[in-house]
Formats: structure tokens, sequence, C-alpha cells
């Protein structure tokens, strides 16, 4: 590492670093599909899947990251038993000329430049939307890169493999980033517009739970869609203004790098009881109390009033 990158926060370069790594995991799952090789097996359900995207992306980002950062605890949606070999899977992130940011132009705030990398907690999600990456639905599909220091999302990075996927020529691919109290880069951000209340929540996923938690926010419109990472991408574009999920089908690494970007870009992402989401490296993965988040501008605290008690009581922790 140069003695310019040395004065660089840590938070800044695991940012940057994640932008690029990410990236190449979205050409691994670009080039995976090509092949139509997918190995797809079921893990808890036939709506929760795994392919050799996953597998693959996971190791190559995981790999990678642990090479960058030793001294950080990183965890990923497939388990340890994809990253046992780690032969040819290692990617090196300062030779991705294509990255959408610099790290010098990260901006970290000053009470996070100190952070140091033992501290850090890394939530990986290699495909988030895998069973819609098996259906085609590719705008749905995401790479999240989640950071946390203090038990809280702090940094994050959203790479869309297939961004463009449905304009002929046009080139693939696109990668969101943010540090909280920092920056936002990669996209510009849009408020939703006023006068209408766009619900986005889960397409696979659904209960009497969340439809009650759906319908108690009076939506003029809902847009049923895959991944989480997708739905704050909706909310991050100004295409909806809250993102309800009454359930416990969502884990950490679905929400770490989403909130992290959302906050930097004004919103908020806490459970559907308006708790914080912690993560530390021992908590239970699992979001039990389900996810609520909002789009710059909206009022939070509104949105989880109009939650019904009843809905809050089936979540437990």
């Amino acid at each position: 590492m140069s003695v310019a990158a040395n004065t660089i926060p840590l938070l800044s370069r695991v940012v940057g670093y994640s932008v690029a790594i990410a990236n190449n995991a979205g050409r691994i799952i670009r080039d995976i599909m090509k092949k139509g090789e997918l190995g797809i097996v079921e893990k808890e359900s036939a709506q929760d899947l795994q392919t050799e995207a996953d597998r693959a992306a996971q190791r190559s980002i995981i790999t990678s990251l642990q090479k960058c950062f030793p001294k950080s605890t990183i965890i990923g949606e497939e388990g340890e038993d994809e990253v046992n070999d780690l032969s040819g899977q290692v990617f090196d992130p300062s030779s991705d000329s294509s990255s959408s940011s610099s790290i010098s132009s990260i901006n970290c705030p000053p009470q996070l430049t100190t952070v140091a990398e033992e501290e850090l907690v890394i939530w990986v999600d290699p495909l988030d939307g895998t069973a819609e990456y098996t259906q085609g639905l590719l705008d749905h599909v995401t790479v999240l890169i989640g950071i946390a220091s203090g038990g809280k999302a702090v940094g994050g990075v959203i790479h869309q493999p297939y961004y463009n996927y449905q304009n002929p020529g046009a080139e693939l691919g696109r990668t969101i980033w943010g540090i909280v109290g920092g920056s936002v880069g990669g996209m510009p951000i849009v408020a939703p517009p006023e006068g209408k209340v766009i619900v986005t929540t889960t397409r696979s996923h659904s209960s009497s739970t969340v439809n009650d938690a759906v319908a108690a926010v009076s939506p003029t419109e809902v847009l049923r869609v895959g991944g989480a990472g997708h739905k704050v991408m909706l909310l991050l574009e100004g295409k909806a203004h809250v993102y309800v999920f009454a359930s416990p089908g969502c884990k950490k690494w679905d929400t770490c790098a989403p909130q992290a970007i959302l906050e930097a870009a004004g919103g908020v992402l806490t459970d559907i009881k308006g708790n914080p989401i912690p993560y530390h490296a021992t908590v239970a993965h699992r979001n039990s109390t389900g996810v609520l988040a909002s789009a710059m501008g909206q009022d939070h605290q509104a949105f989880l009033a109009k939650i019904p008690l009843h809905v809050k009581d089936n979540l437990k922790a």
C-alpha cells in the first residue's frame, strides 16, 4: 500500500475496495448465467435457492476482502464451506480500473475516521435475489457488501450486475456506495413523488401479517419485487416511498449495505417496531422483527405509527 493510501481513512478504503470487488463479482454472476449451468440447489425451502453464481461470487468476495482486511470479521450468506478453497479466487481490487469512484473521493465523516480494522464486521450477500436470477428477473439482482462498526451499519456497496440489461448495446452494471454521515456515489438520489404512497414489499414471502402491514400505510401503489437490495434501490431512485416487510424472512447480509447507503442518502431503516437492527459479529443472522425503510424526506415515525399492534406483536425477537 502506498504512503498516500495510508492517509486515507480505513472505512473509505474498505468501501472503495468493496466497489471493485463487487464489480468483479458481478462479472462472475453474468459469466455463469451466459454458460447456462446455474447449479441450483434448495436451502431452507423452494423459495430459498442457491446457485453456482452465489457460491462463486461469495468465494471471490470473501477471499478478496480477507486478503485486503485480514483483521476484520467477514460473514457471508453461503457459509464458510464456500470459502475453504482459496485457489484462484482472490481478486486484487487495485486492478479494477472500472470502479465507480476512486478511494480518495469517498468522504468519511470525522467520527468514523479512527475506526480500526478489527472493529469491522463485513456482511456479504453475493447474490441478493437468487430466485429472481433463476427466473430471468435480472433487474432484481444485486451484490451486497455491508460494513458495520460498533454494531451499526456504517458503510455499504450495492452492485447491480444487470443494470441496463434491457437496453441493447448499453454497458451492463452499476455500483452504488455510501458511508453514513459521509457521502453517496454511483447515482443521483431522487426523492419520491409527492401526493402518493408507493410501497415496495416482498414478491415471494407474502403472508397475512405482511399484507396487513402494507395495507395499514394506505398505499396508492404496491411494488412486489425480489431482493432487499433492489427494494432499497427503489427508495434511492425515488420510485417508492417506503419498504414494508413484516416478516422474519431476511438476514443481516440483506440489510447492512442497503441500510448504510439509504441512511447516507437521508433515509431511515429500522425493524418493523422502530428498533435499530444490530450488526455485531455474534448477533443472530435473521432479522426476526422485520424491516421498515423510508426514502429521503419521508416521515419514518408516521409510517411506524400506522403499523398495527397485532403485526408488531406477531414478530418476536
